[in-house]
């Protein structure tokens, strides 16, 4: 037995033509619209290879500039938690590292959170969205329907991503994220992270367009690699000052 990397190309193409026709995507770009008309700056977390997405949506070109990525080493790089504490590897199902994340983050009250995980079950993520929640915060999730739905949750509650979010956004990752089956059991081909960065640019690319069609001028970012990126960057990152961080 072999695989096929075709077929990974063939499956990924499929979701890239199916996944546009969601219409949470709408619905999620409605959310960051009335986030950023009432001055609020959209709040991303995901850990693990989820926080590629999170980059997706924060701070990067052609994206939107009042974003600010959550990670879990602000405990350490805002926080007063020891360098030692990233190297846990039970670190993203400790509930209380979402405090200690929240606490040091610079977010108001009209701001959006986006919570990027693909099993929707850790406690980080868990606490995280119970927390933006109690708070009154808009959430939106990124996830998998598959993994979730297939999944315990490692929260004490027993909630999962999908119980607090109120727009899901699905991957269609399936359970286990990777599509290729292996001789010996496994797979590999995963699917996540391409899928959810592309849900990620569709809700921002919508949300742009909801902004010119209210006659407002987009905040967007230049690519930092053309010769007036700097510049401009800049000067739209005043705007946010103490709100948007583009650190590590």
């Amino acid at each position: 037995m072999t695989i096929n990397p075709d077929a990974f190309a063939e499956h990924i193409a499929h979701l890239v033509q199916e996944i546009p026709k969601d219409p949470a995507i709408h619905q999620a770009a409605d959310l960051f619209t009335q986030a950023l008309t009432k001055g609020g700056v959209i709040q991303a977390f995901g850990s693990g290879h989820s926080e590629a997405v999170a980059m997706e949506i924060a701070g990067r070109a052609g994206g939107l500039v009042p974003t600010n990525r959550l990670a879990l080493r602000d405990i350490v790089l805002y926080g007063d938690a020891p360098r030692e504490e990233l190297d846990r590897y039970d670190l993203e199902r400790d509930p209380a590292v979402a405090h200690a994340i929240l606490a040091n983050a610079p977010v108001h009250d009209h701001d959006l959170f986006v919570i990027i995980s693909n099993s929707g079950v850790n406690g980080v993520v868990v606490e995280l969205a119970t927390l933006v929640k109690e708070r009154g915060h808009p959430l939106i999730a990124i996830t998998s329907h598959a993994h979730s739905d297939a999944v315990p949750s490692r929260h004490p509650s027993g909630r999962k991503l999908t119980d607090l979010a109120d727009v899901i956004l699905d991957n269609r990752a399936p359970y286990g994220d990777a599509v290729l089956p292996l001789p010996d059991g496994g797979a590999t081909g995963a699917v996540s992270t391409i899928t959810s960065a592309l849900l990620a640019q569709l809700v921002v690319a919508q949300t742009v367009s909801n902004l010119l069609q209210a006659g407002q001028v987009p905040p967007v970012y230049l690519s930092a690699n053309v010769p007036e990126g700097d510049a401009h960057n800049l000067k739209l990152e005043a705007l946010y000052a103490g709100r948007i961080r583009r650190g590590a």
